[in-house]
């Protein structure tokens, strides 16, 4: 699948035009850049990186190794924020993109949402995607992941629709979201020899690990989190089996606490109320 992926972006086309041209022969620039994308997948770089993109909740987003790659399980995330909106405890939507959703209500007007640790900006493009009324902020502390953040919201034409700040998770921002939204780093340094070589050694660690334990991040979200929500606003954060227990604990001052699963059935995502 590799080989296939990066036979496509030496091409640039796409896997029908493959299969539909089987006789197609490489040019000799077109031999050299290709072998030169296995050598570069064959010491261990992502596919992502070398094609320079990843698709998440249907966008074709640009990625580098500025930014950790968006994966599946992250799509859990906007799901839990659109299935409070369903539920009527979040902000309102009208678009559904093909999920399996129960029908939209009308979007309802300024509703705030920040995305903490945006990193490519998938999440906070997903939100702007199906929630067009909301007010969406994102923050990051690398200069260099924002500028990814951004491309991908201009390139699809959603940099209107979100505000991007350099910050140290909430630092600095003004309170009063409906929802604090995150996919923080949550893996410990103890956890480091069952992480896959290709992520230990070319995404940004800083994405991936949080400290020692994998909470640490967690850990400075929560209090931020709450002081920025208004009474009864929702935190929603990506978490890992690994420290689902002790989230539960530092989420004891929260209200309708609720984990859920992946396809895998690991624990995956995080909800909590703030006690209004």
């Amino acid at each position: 699948m590799n080989a296939e992926t990066l036979l496509m972006f030496t091409l640039s086309c796409d896997r029908a035009y493959l299969f539909a041209h089987p006789e197609r022969r490489l040019t000799a620039e077109e031999e050299s850049r290709y072998e030169a994308a296995l050598a570069e997948r064959s010491r261990g770089v992502p596919a992502q990186y070398i094609t320079g993109h990843q698709e998440f909740w249907g966008m074709d987003l640009i990625v580098s190794p500025a930014v950790l790659i968006p994966r599946p399980e992250t799509e859990h995330v906007v799901e839990t924020v659109l299935e409070l909106r369903a539920s009527g405890d979040g902000p309102q939507a009208s678009a559904q993109q093909g999920k399996d959703l129960p029908d939209a209500r009308r979007p309802t007007p300024d509703a705030r949402i920040v995305d903490v640790g945006t990193g490519s900006g998938c999440i906070a493009l997903a939100l702007a995607k199906e929630l067009p009324h909301a007010e969406i902020h994102a923050t990051d502390i690398s200069p260099a992941a924002l500028e990814i953040a951004r491309a991908n919201a201009a390139r699809h034409q959603l940099d209107k629709r979100i505000r991007f700040h350099q910050a140290d998770l909430l630092e600095g921002l003004s309170g009063n979201f409906d929802i604090v939204v995150s996919n923080p780093p949550y893996v410990g340094e103890s956890e480091e020899d069952t992480v896959q070589l290709e992520v230990r050694k070319f995404e940004p660690r800083s994405a991936v690990f949080a400290g020692p334990t994998g909470t640490e991040v967690i850990e400075r979200l929560i209090p931020q989190a709450h002081a920025a929500l208004r009474p009864g606003g929702w935190l929603i954060m990506e978490i890992s089996g690994t420290i689902v227990d002790r989230v539960g604990q530092l989420l004891q001052e929260w209200d309708d606490v609720q984990v859920t699963t992946d396809l895998q059935s690991i624990p995956r995502v995080v909800r909590a109320r703030k006690r209004a």
